[in-house]
């Protein structure tokens, strides 16, 4: 019987980064209709001002533009059979895959709040990884060992998640 189990974190208290992302909408619009419009003046009376209002104001809208979404983020958990996938999805439209960890080579696997977790967080040489939304929430970490480089990955899955992932670790990994 396949274990399988998919999950989306949300921000809970998401109200100020969507106020954020609509106020991204009206920066977008107003500097490219302040860019269009200098532009539109540029042919007929030529200033280095000009050329640098446009410049300035056009980036503003294509650096928001392309990075707007980045405010509406969550991270999905997808479990299959002692396989971990995690990716970052963006506004609900764009999904990035983070990559994939498979469980039973998990060296230690424990909440956040535990006392080994400081132990292997102050590692020298360890990689965090930071997947999780909610600060408040109960945050899990994994560690282990991939191509001689120590990484840590600090999310935040269920109680249900967390009893899938404690089948498939290898004895003694698990920390209290």
């Amino acid at each position: 019987m396949d274990h399988f189990l998919e999950e989306v974190v949300v921000k809970h208290k998401n109200g100020l980064n969507r106020a954020l992302y609509y106020f991204s909408w009206i920066i977008i619009v107003f500097s490219a209709i302040i860019a269009s419009m200098t532009l539109g003046t540029l042919s007929t009376n030529f200033s280095w001002f000009s050329v640098i209002l446009i410049v300035i104001t056009g980036g503003v809208a294509v650096y928001t533009y392309f990075f707007h979404d980045k405010l509406l983020t969550e991270y999905e958990y997808t479990f299959t059979n002692g396989a971990l996938d995690f990716a970052e999805v963006y506004n609900n439209k764009k999904r990035k895959s983070l990559g994939s960890l498979n469980v039973r080579n998990v060296e230690a696997f424990g909440k956040v709040s535990s006392s080994t977790f400081q132990r292997y967080l102050n590692m020298p040489g360890i990689k965090r990884m930071n997947w999780f939304l909610n600060r408040e929430a109960e945050l899990y970490y994994f560690y282990f060992t991939k191509d001689s480089d120590k990484k840590m990955i600090i999310l935040e899955p269920s109680e249900e998640m967390v009893s899938y992932i404690r089948k498939y670790l290898p004895n003694g990994a698990y920390r209290e």
